[in-house]
């Protein structure tokens, strides 16, 4: 014999899987499509970019994962010191990036 409990839990709807978070790759690929300029650098991902961010060499892991995918191209900066990219939109509604990083 079943219980109350029991009865209820069989007419309940199957939990749908929560949905994963997506990568950070991801996420910053997705800010700097939004970027309202061509170019954009270190110091402008680590102020306006998304979270998490730990520290620059972080953000620079994953500006190179964008450039490896080409969504960036390294441009020429004055000091050596400073990283900047110009940002190559291309014409795809929801881009996806084919890493697992």
């Amino acid at each position: 014999m079943s219980n109350l409990f029991d009865r209820l839990d069989a007419r309940r709807p199957p939990v749908e899987q929560k949905l994963q978070q997506p990568n950070h790759a991801q996420r910053m690929l997705d800010f700097i499509l939004r970027w309202p300029r061509s170019s954009i650098s270190v110091s402008d991902l680590m102020t306006y970019g998304p979270r998490p961010k730990q520290n620059a060499e972080g953000v620079r892991k994953l500006a190179t994962i964008l450039e490896k995918q080409g969504w960036l191209t390294k441009r020429d900066t004055p000091k050596k010191n400073m990283l900047h990219w110009n940002i190559t939109r291309r014409p795809i509604i929801h881009p996806e990036l084919t890493t697992d990083n």
